[in-house]
C-alpha cells in the first residue's frame, strides 16, 4: 500500500544508523514490527498473575513420540 508521511528526517537517518537497514521502507517497516511486537509483548505480562498453573501438569507426558 502506497503511504506518504511526513516523517522527521533526523529520525530516519537514525533509524538507518541503528537498523543496519539500506532503506527508508526497510528501517520503518522494522521499526514498525518492533514496536508492535513490544506492544504485544506488553500484553502478556498482563496477564501474569491472572493465569492459574497447575504445578503437576507434566508437559513432557504429552509430546507425541513417533
Amino acid at each position: 500500500m502506497a503511504t506518504n508521511l511526513a516523517l522527521d528526517p533526523k529520525l530516519i537517518d537514525r533509524a538507518l544508523a541503528v537498523s543496519g537497514e539500506k532503506t527508508k521502507k526497510d528501517a520503518v517497516t522494522k521499526a514498525l514490527k518492533e514496536f508492535i511486537a513490544r506492544r504485544e509483548q506488553g500484553r502478556l505480562l498482563d496477564l501474569f498473575g491472572k493465569v492459574d498453573w497447575d504445578p503437576d501438569y507434566d508437559y513432557k507426558k504429552e509430546r507425541s513420540r513417533p
